[in-house]
């Protein structure tokens, strides 16, 4: 078993990193030429790039960029879903010398023009003609914008082109400047812009965070440093790329130059691992939830002695689990029970995500104890991590051989960590962010003078240096009774409980008890639905429906059993539809917006307390 204590690692490769990310990229093509890079899906099939194939294509489309007049730090957009198109544009924009701006495709219209007319893009790709539309209905509002470059929507060959044609203008322009990229790639410094990313927030306009060459080359270096991943790996990328999450692993891919199969579809994630077989993937903790409700779930629907089998696999799994994690010895029986298990049980769970995943990183939100604890019993292993877009994605992250569940781990090689008052986590390093755009004021209050990040995350460190996630000091609320309560920890808790959970949004600031607002996952409630009689029902017949909420009951009075007397749960409602990004209750990474359910269902909480 691992260590639990962190590796020591030489941090000299700080001082020696390449200067930016489109060296950091040319210098991989050359390395790497002809092994694989990219696959991703083309109709039933997958096709595969060399590295060879993607610097040419991605030369081409830089070219391309110049030849429309973009110039140094200029800024152009990307509003496309994860493919391996996103990929290819980000590069080129890099290689060009300018800086990309990120824009999710779930983004409104009013949000998507605020966030290209305040970063001044130039140039935007735009994957289809959803988001083009977009772009048109605002096109007043963008006096920058001067060309769309569209993955798959329609042209119409003035302000919007294909890629292929970009791709053709760069053909031109590198007939006449044969060297003209890596000239621009050598004149890149290493504060120079290279991405802004839009935190969506939770109140007001999203802020653009100024991330440089130097951040992502970093993050990139600081994994590779750890002999965490190396160019035999498989990565499965689905991750959303305009979150910092999905682009630090590019970073991590251009250092360890292991291949990725792109394929941004969330509804294809299982069926794409199986086919795939990676050695590693990224996830937001929902991804692990929602695998976990769905596996248990099934196996309550089969019943009889499959459920019972199950069940106690996992009792003996888990037991098994920590005592190896303590050191302790396991009994000769009940490692007989665990071989038989394994080959009954857990071979089948790690054959549906692929049979070769050595382990999977979770960032983004916190994951549930019990949930890691879950997965590992079952030979899965989930390595935490955490960052923020302000410190590019990476500053902590569990290692393979040194790791503790409920922590994410110690800082990456080269970043440093404090905590400041009321243990709020101060981080600083070469990741931290160069500020906000164009708001002076906002990044004052994040920076300190001297460089540390303030993370607005409440924390405790260990003697041994890792880190644990307490709260988010601004959700943290104080009952009228006096004792603070930290929501996520209580949702969290209850997601591990609930296999058909969704959102549980817990209440109860200056009031004398706690509450909550409930969603379910609606996949796992139509397989509900089949197995108890109302297949065919909508989503808020079934949850409406006495058995839902009878059900749903006993899952907080088993949350209550876990919880100290003030934390309790003591009053609830199912919701009859789920919180989502398209009502503004979602971030476009799935974190609620408390303060805005907060205000949407204002009548419903008051009503808990008349």
């Amino acid at each position: 078993m691992p260590s639990t204590s962190p590796r020591t690692i030489d941090t000299s490769f700080v001082d020696d990193l390449i200067p930016n990310v489109a060296l950091q990229f040319l210098d991989r093509v050359e390395k790497s030429p002809d092994s694989e890079a990219y696959r991703f899906p083309r109709g039933e099939s997958w096709e595969s790039v060399t590295w060879r194939d993607t610097g040419a294509e991605v030369s081409r489309l830089a070219a391309g960029l110049l030849a429309l007049g973009i110039e140094m730090e200029q800024r152009v957009g990307i509003a496309s879903n994860t493919r391996y198109e996103w990929i290819l544009a980000d590069l080129a924009i890099m290689c060009a010398g300018a800086a990309t701006t990120t824009v999710y495709p779930s983004t409104n219209a009013e949000d998507t023009a605020y966030i290209l007319s305040d970063s001044e893009c130039r140039v935007v790709f735009a994957e289809d003609d959803e988001q083009i539309a977009k772009l048109q209905e605002r096109k007043a509002e963008l006096p920058h914008l001067l060309k769309v470059v569209t993955f798959e929507g329609a042209a119409d060959g003035d302000w919007i082109i294909g890629m292929d044609e970009l791709a053709k203008l760069g053909e031109e322009y590198l007939a006449d400047h044969p060297d003209v990229i890596k000239e621009k790639a050598e004149a890149i410094r290493p504060d120079q812009l290279a991405t802004l990313i839009y935190t969506s927030g939770t109140t007001g306009r999203p802020k653009g965070v100024r991330l440089r060459h130097r951040s992502w080359v970093y993050e990139g270096a600081a994994i590779q440093a750890q002999d965490i991943l190396t160019e035999d790996d498989l990565q499965f990328l689905w991750l959303p790329m305009a979150h910092s999450f999905g682009k630090v692993l590019l970073s991590t891919q251009l250092a360890c130059g292991f291949a990725t199969a792109v394929d941004g579809r969330v509804d294809k994630i299982v069926d794409n691992l199986g086919v795939v077989k990676p050695t590693f993937m990224g996830a937001a903790p929902r991804i692990f939830e929602k695998a976990h409700g769905r596996i248990v779930t099934m196996q309550q629907a089969e019943g009889g002695l499959k459920e019972k089998l199950f069940n106690k696999a996992f009792e003996v799994g888990i037991e098994v689990d920590r005592r190896k994690r303590e050191g302790t010895s396991v009994p000769l029986l009940l490692g007989v029970q665990h071989a038989l298990f394994d080959r009954l049980v857990f071979s089948k769970i790690r054959d549906r995500f692929g049979g070769r995943v050595r382990f999977f990183i979770s960032g983004a939100a916190a994951l549930n104890r019990d949930i890691a604890e879950w997965f590992h019993a079952a030979g899965i292993l989930i390595l935490e991590g955490y960052g923020l877009t302000e410190s590019s994605a990476g500053s902590f992250v569990n290692h393979p051989d040194g790791y503790k569940f409920g922590t994410v781990g110690p800082t990456v090689p080269g970043t440093e960590v404090k905590l400041g008052e009321g243990d709020e986590i101060l981080i600083k390093g070469p990741g931290i962010m160069d500020g906000y755009h164009n708001l002076p004021e906002e990044t004052a209050k994040t920076l300190t003078d001297d460089g540390w990040l303030r993370t607005g995350d409440k924390g405790s460190l260990d003697e041994e240096g890792f880190l644990t996630i307490t709260g988010r000091i601004k959700e943290l609320f104080k009952t009228s009774g006096g004792k603070y309560i930290a929501p996520p920890a209580i949702e969290s808790k209850f997601k591990a409980i609930c296999p058909y959970a969704s959102q549980f949004v817990v209440f109860g600031n200056e009031r004398n008890f706690c509450v909550a607002l409930i969603t379910l996952d609606s996949d796992a409630m139509a397989g509900w639905a089949e197995e108890n009689g109302m297949a065919g029902a909508s989503y808020s017949e079934i949850v409406g429906s006495d058995a839902v909420q009878q059900m749903v009951g006993g899952f907080v009075d088993e949350l209550n059993s876990r919880l100290n007397r003030w934390e309790t749960i003591k009053k609830w409602e199912l919701l009859d539809h789920d919180l989502s990004v398209e009502s503004g209750e979602l971030t476009p990474s799935m974190k609620v917006k408390r303060n805005v359910v907060e205000d949407n269902y204002k009548d419903k909480i008051d009503a808990f307390y008349a």
